[in-house]
This record gives structure tokens, C-alpha cells and sequence, in this order.
């Protein structure tokens, strides 16, 4: 399977999808027209193991709930995963049973580094 999950209203995601050679093998899904579903959720965390991997500290919602102050499991981060879309840590890059999450510069690196190999 080959999904890039993006936000559309996200400058940075817009900005790493140009530079990264998304070939038209790769499923382009914006999360805020179609959020993560269970299964697609639980595929990314057997990739990533764990729940925590994939969620962002930065949305705002977690800061809105003041969720820092709470010790979060990995089913809580699975539940708000599921709940929110904000809660993705994004882009998500997904290439058959590789995949990359976040946009740090290592990351994307990494990549754009394997894309180009492919």
C-alpha cells in the first residue's frame, strides 16, 4: 500500500508534497475530507509501533485540553487519534511496508532519500 496523508490546509504539508517525488503509485489523502479509520490507524501502528508515534503534541486541540498534564496510554492516544484528524502527526508517508511520519528535516529526508531510490 502506497498513501501519503496529508493535510490540505497545511502549508508545511503542502510544501513537503511538492518536494518529495510522490510517483502516481501513491495515494494522496487528505485527513481532513477523510479521517483515518480503524483499520487504516492500527496498519500504521504495527509500521510504527506505537499509537504515540503518530500523534502530534503540537495540534492544538491537545493543548486545548490541556492533555499534557494527563498521562496519556497508548489507547488513549489510539481513541484521540481516532476522534480528531488534527491529532496526526503529518505528513505521513506510507510506501508499501515502509513509512515515515512528521515533517522534522531528518524525516523528510529520509524520504525523499527513498523515493528517489525507488
Amino acid at each position: 500500500m502506497r498513501i501519503f496523508y496529508y493535510l490540505s490546509s497545511c502549508d508545511t504539508c503542502k510544501r513537503i508534497k511538492a518536494e518529495l517525488s510522490l510517483d502516481a503509485s501513491i495515494k494522496r489523502v487528505d485527513i481532513k475530507k477523510n479521517p483515518l479509520n480503524a483499520v487504516q490507524l492500527d496498519a500504521l501502528h504495527t509500521l510504527s509501533g506505537s499509537y504515540e508515534a503518530l500523534f502530534s503534541k503540537r495540534a492544538q486541540l491537545y493543548k486545548q485540553r490541556n492533555l499534557k498534564e494527563q498521562a496519556l496510554s497508548e489507547t488513549d492516544f489510539r481513541a484521540l487519534l481516532l476522534e480528531h484528524y488534527t491529532f496526526l502527526k503529518r505528513p505521513v508517508l506510507l510506501y508499501d511496508s515502509k513509512l515515515f511520519v512528521g515533517n522534522t528535516a531528518k524525516v523528510i529526508a529520509e524520504a525523499k532519500a527513498f523515493l528517489d531510490e525507488q
